[in-house]
């Protein structure tokens, strides 16, 4: 057999791994180049390339080079070739045509037509009549690639793509193309995994592709074996012998490989693709060889009977399916199964976007790039045990506040160090750090001084720690009904301060809590104060729907440690709902802003003839009729959910409007209102909402006003004709009094 110059292609990014696999093809001398590999070989070797390569595009047999300055010495390159060696006058051909840094053409089409004016043009004059175009199966596909000034002229030996295998003819979304598929396997490592007989599975496995590709490499199958067109089946010198002979050895091979095969199973929880895996399945012939069923990623987990190997996967990349965040959230699914499952496995999966591989929460090997079409993706490859999984970075609150739990339960319930810290990774072990050893001596201190004092003054909520250690930065409140329960707040640290070490300190706070106030971790509750926007106060953060009962002054109240950020009661307003229940006996109340109603509680219980709640909150309206059910009260209640903004200026100039004796005015630092022209700025819009709140003031009335805006001033100069008294230093509780600015307090009363 003569030897011809041939290439094979491939996509970009995966040259090695075809020049390897040619060479375990019996072609020793191979050139990898870009997006291909240069080789030597007879007809058999082409032929063999075809049937069993698993990551080529095409193998082209090249039939010659030469220079094109202009379109004509194109035409004349062509019709060098002697075609009727190649094709008979009345078959048909093809002609793909590709250009690179070429001036004389530069587009493909107009290219295409001087090839085939070249041959059609020579048959012509030779036999009087002409070849046929066939785009579909010709007899030969003529290969023409430019770059520069030099085209290498080819038949395409393989017509239609390589990776076109021939068993999959049902189109889903996002498909991974069937060579690309091989690479993830062979990169992964799954010939030698299979040979030991471990198990394959795809968790999230479509239509199949990786699970048939798979099975191939595992049964000794040729992936050429299904096709039944070539792109040398009607080429002249086509060898039908030879190629008979490879195709009866690849059958016996696979008939022998097909009853070594270990388990391969997939599992996906579209029923769509499913059904489509199913149908491939049966096209290659491996019924009862593979197993595909429907469960989604969370219930992905292998049989005790199955021996640990690769677990493989095209997850959605968030570019071409579903949303971004849902992406994420099932990376982090992905990751929790890997975890709770299969320990002793390996994975291999292909992303584009590293940041997903970071929600995976587990380390791998260097990652492999290849190229899903334009797409460059990274192949990850982990080795699933207990030393490889990490806690990701937090990219939200919501996040961060998970990984701080996390990391406390593991350090709790491992004797040795678990995390292991990397720059995308939080470390921890079981000792946490010395530090904590101080915040729980601070927190012993606190507890002993604050615990007689509540005690005497029969006070059942307060706040035990209010970062006293700069390290340690949160609040710590404990409430106490019937159970003691722990409310823990950390003030968000900077970005300047590492997001690790601050996860390590919280985590070692959470171990230290239950220790210090002798208590059951189930009770201590974390939240993660961020700077506000104007609508987090009516944020919900869960869906628990758990109240829990406390008292103070007399008066029954439920707070919520899990469903916002808040607990329904602040407690640096004891003092001031004190002042309302004590001077609140037959007289009307009126609780502006009035989040859940604490005070319009203590009102009520302290005697008030009538109270009106306002706030925009149906849920924080409905907290407040509900805290008013507890507790045996008299008088006339009212309840109006509205904005309060809209709602004060409204009454304010109606003269018909009820007046009251007492009222309490405790509005947000900023809030949006339909009535203003910008949004509610507490500093700049107080005149005019005291103004009007005043306006709804009985004679001799009281209007108490606080605000926990840290920088404000009041304007009592713009106030004139009104009382203003400061009564902030009366109005800080001593579980408060190391934060004398959580809060500024004024009596206000019209000047007689």
């Amino acid at each position: 057999m003569p030897t011809y110059s041939l290439f094979a292609s491939t996509p970009k990014a995966m040259e090695s791994l075809l020049a390897e696999e040619l060479q375990s093809l019996g072609v020793n001398n191979n050139k990898p180049t870009i997006a291909g590999v240069a080789f030597q070989g007879d007809l058999e070797t082409a032929y063999r390339a075809c049937l069993w390569s698993r990551t080529a595009n095409r193998i082209l047999l090249v039939l010659g080079e030469f220079t094109v300055k202009d379109q004509q010495d194109l035409y004349n390159g062509v019709q060098k070739i002697n075609w009727f060696e190649h094709i008979n006058p009345e078959g048909s051909f093809a002609v793909t045509f590709s250009a690179k840094n070429s001036t004389a053409i530069n587009n493909t089409h107009f290219g295409a037509l001087k090839v085939k004016d070249a041959i059609v043009d020579q048959m012509r004059a030779r036999f009087n009549t002409r070849p046929s175009i066939d785009t579909g199966q010709p007899n030969i596909r003529v290969n023409v690639y430019l770059s520069g000034e030099t085209a290498q002229l080819s038949l395409d030996l393989s017509g239609v793509s390589l990776h076109r295998r021939g068993y999959r003819d049902i189109n889903i979304k996002a498909p991974i193309k069937e060579n690309l598929a091989a690479a993830m396997l062979l990169r992964s490592g799954w010939p030698k995994i299979a040979a030991l007989g471990g198990a394959l599975i795809d968790p999230m496995c479509g239509s199949g592709t990786l699970l048939l590709e798979g099975a191939m490499i595992a049964a000794d199958y040729a992936p050429g074996l299904l096709r039944d067109y070539f792109g040398f089946i009607g080429w002249k010198q086509h060898d039908a012998g030879c190629w008979k002979k490879l195709r009866a050895e690849a059958e016996q091979r696979k008939k022998i490989g097909l009853t070594k095969l270990p388990v391969i199973v997939g599992f996906d929880q579209d029923r769509q693709t499913i059904n489509a895996a199913l149908a491939h399945i049966a096209n290659a012939g491996l019924q009862n060889k593979i197993h595909v069923e429907r469960r989604d990623i969370e219930g992905a987990a292998p049989a005790e009977s199955w021996k640990p190997g690769l677990i493989i996967c095209n997850p959605p990349y968030g570019e071409r399916l579903g949303d971004t965040e849902d992406t994420a959230e099932l990376y982090k699914k992905f990751g929790a199964a890997l975890k709770a499952h299969f320990i002793g496995w390996k994975a291999g999966l292909i992303i584009s976007d590293p940041e997903l591989g970071f929600r995976l929460g587990i380390r791998s090997q260097k990652p492999v790039t290849l190229f899903n079409g334009a797409l460059e993706c990274k192949l990850l490859r982990l080795d699933i045990d207990e030393n490889a999984f990490f806690i990701p970075k937090a990219r939200t609150t919501e996040e961060r506040l998970h990984n701080v739990l996390e990391i406390n339960r593991q350090a709790s319930g491992h004797p040795s160090p678990l995390w292991k810290g990397g720059d995308e990774d939080t470390a921890v072990s079981k000792g946490h750090e010395a530090g904590a050893v101080d915040f729980a001596n601070r927190l012993k201190k606190n507890l002993k001084k604050l615990s007689k004092w509540a005690k005497q003054r029969h006070i059942h909520c307060y706040r035990v720690y209010d970062a006293d250690l700069p390290e340690y930065s949160v609040a710590v409140d404990i409430y106490q009904g019937e159970h003691t329960w722990v409310n823990v707040q950390e003030y968000e640290p900077p970005k300047t301060i590492d997001q690790h070490k601050a996860d390590q300190r919280l985590a070692a706070l959470l171990t230290e809590l239950p220790k210090v106030l002798n208590i059951s971790g189930e009770h201590v509750f974390l939240k993660i104060r961020r700077k506000q926007r104007s609508t987090d106060q009516y944020e919900k953060f869960g869906e628990t729907g758990r109240f829990h009962c406390i008292e103070e002054n007399g008066c029954r109240l439920l707070v919520n440690f899990e469903d916002y950020l808040d607990t329904g009661l602040f407690l640096d307003h004891r003092p001031i709902r004190l002042m309302i229940q004590q001077q609140a006996k037959d007289k009307r109340f009126l609780n502006l802003f009035a989040y859940t109603g604490s005070a319009t509680v203590h009102a009520a219980v302290g005697g008030a003839k009538s109270t009106t709640t306002v706030d925009m909150s149906n849920t924080y309206i409905s907290w407040a009729k509900n805290n008013m059910a507890l507790n045996k009260t008299f008088g006339q209640h009212d309840y109006i959910q509205a904005d309060c903004l809209e709602w004060l200026a409204q009454e304010a100039g109606n003269p018909h409007s009820k007046h009251y004796e007492l009222i309490f005015l405790d509005p947000p630092t900023f809030s949006n209102s339909k009535r203003m022209d910008d949004v509610f700025d507490i500093q700049n819009d107080h005149v005019q909402l005291i103004q009007q709140t005043v306006k709804l003031l009985a004679p001799r009335g009281v209007l108490y006003f606080s605000t926990n805006f840290r920088r404000f001033k009041i304007d009592t100069e713009a106030l004139q004709g009104l009382y203003v008294e400061d009564i902030t230093a009366e109005t800080i509780p001593e579980d408060f009094a190391r934060n004398p600015k959580i809060h500024y307090c004024w009596r206000i009363i019209k000047d007689a």
